[in-house]
């Protein structure tokens, strides 16, 4: 498919780059790992280190060609494998770190900003692979720096693995007490997707090609210049103007998508039209919401606020891009937003109106830090109320928590680069311990059926 882009198109989208914060956010190469297999663990590594050395070789200087050649900037090369459970599952070791410490190094040999695909989907119970992958964790993500991990817990077909869910309250708990940044590469999902673009929650599903190329583009910095214009508009006007935005920059998305496609000779799969915000200023989604109106993120209509936007940046999208796919919406992580760290810092932004907010966006409880000594059966109350909330309204959820090791509410951690800084969020009294205990599965709601 071509277009045909104006020179009044070309202008905005330059005034777009160099004023408004628009940039592509990801090239992301997935890539099928599924014939690396071996019970031999060391002849896996051997096998995985050389295919996706072999398939990503030119990933990297093709997107800094493409950079300088359209003037668009590509902020992060990166690559996602198919979930290392299900590649190592005949291997005959009790512990995967190496197979983490072999995505890190090939990550490294291209020079890619992160590797996803440290995963396991256990949303309706474990396999052998899927409990030593999960044990794993702590040990793989605290010893490398670019690998990114995730585990699938819920569906909506499936309902909620308990039993997962306690695991992982666990896990994230093991990981902040050797290094907390190991937490901020790791995700648990709810309906996870086989073509999400973004970190960490990146994986290759077995659905996908062999080899494809995903791309997530960013805007929130022009969607909120272009609703300046629309000051005192019915939000008949403000949905209008978002779509027409994201229009616009789902274009420059597929532009690229499809140009690093022919160059690398590897298929084009999805434009992931969500908005990414990072720490800069005037790069945040909670901005948008107040130029909406409200006073501050987080108070009263903040909810409402965000539906709309979310699901004009989908309309808008969808008719730019021949496809659209991955996560796609509005991203609220606490810690790469200023908007959102400001609200958060003034207590306005606390942990249930985050929750409510993710029944209409993208993803869910994103970048948020709890006090350090929070315990593991609450960390996974959280978990499985996300959960919840994706399995019954048939969308992608997930948490990313960060338990601050040392720190306290009123306190903040500091990332670094596109993670950003998080002040510490408080969280509700009392025990789930036994809620948690009873393990089990709680069953998929009625709309699963819908044979």
């Amino acid at each position: 498919m071509s277009y045909l882009i104006n020179s009044s198109e070309i202008l905005q989208t330059i005034e777009m780059i160099d004023q408004q914060h628009l940039d592509v956010r990801t090239v992301t190469m997935g890539i099928s790992l599924l014939d690396c297999a071996d019970r031999d663990i060391t002849v896996c590594c051997d096998r995985i280190y050389e295919k996706i050395c072999r398939k990503a070789e030119k990933l990297v200087s093709t997107g800094e060609q493409i950079e300088r050649e359209f003037g668009i900037p590509i902020v992060n090369k990166r690559v996602s494998v198919t979930p290392i459970s299900l590649v190592a599952a005949s291997c005959e070791a009790e512990d995967y770190t190496p197979l983490a410490k072999t995505l890190d190094r090939a990550a490294k040999t291209l020079g890619i900003n992160f590797i996803g695909g440290f995963s396991a989907l256990a949303h309706k119970g474990f396999t052998e692979s899927d409990k030593r992958l999960i044990c794993s964790i702590p040990r793989a993500l605290t010893e490398t720096d670019l690998v990114c991990s995730s585990v699938n817990v819920a569906s909506t077909r499936a309902g909620i693995n308990m039993d997962a869910v306690a695991l992982m309250g666990r896990i994230i708990r093991q990981t902040a007490d050797i290094d907390p940044m190991g937490c901020a590469k790791l995700v648990v999902f709810s309906n996870a997707v086989e073509d999400n673009p973004f970190m960490a929650g990146a994986f290759h599903g077995v659905g996908e090609p062999e080899c494809v190329i995903n791309v997530g583009v960013s805007g929130p910095g022009v969607v909120a210049h272009a609703l300046k214009s629309c000051k005192g508009q019915p939000f008949d006007v403000v949905a209008e103007t978002i779509k027409r935005t994201a229009f616009k920059i789902t274009r420059m998305g597929q532009l690229v998508a499809q140009e690093a496609s022919r160059r690398l000779d590897v298929p084009f799969g999805v434009v992931d039209l969500s908005l990414a915000p990072t720490p800069a200023r005037g790069d945040s989604v909670a901005e948008i919401l107040e130029i909406m109106g409200l006073e501050t993120c987080g108070i009263h209509g903040t909810t409402a606020a965000l539906a709309l936007l979310n699901d004009a940046v989908k309309k808008g999208g969808v008719m730019a891009s021949s496809h659209v796919g991955g996560l796609s919406g509005a991203f609220i992580p606490v810690s790469e937003d200023a908007g959102m760290i400001a609200a958060a810092e003034e207590g306005v932004l606390c942990l249930d109106k985050l929750e409510a907010m993710t029944c209409v966006c993208s993803v869910g409880l994103d970048m948020i830090a709890v006090p350090g000594d929070t315990g593991a059966e609450t960390i996974s109350a959280i978990i499985a109320d996300e959960a919840a909330i994706g399995m019954v309204n048939n969308k992608t959820t997930a948490v990313r928590l960060i338990p601050a090791k040392g720190k306290q509410v009123g306190e903040r951690i500091d990332f670094g680069g596109l993670l950003g800084s998080a002040p510490i969020m408080p969280l509700h009294e009392g025990s789930a311990a036994e809620f948690i205990a009873r393990g089990g599965r709680i069953p998929a709601p009625l709309q699963s059926l819908k044979n």
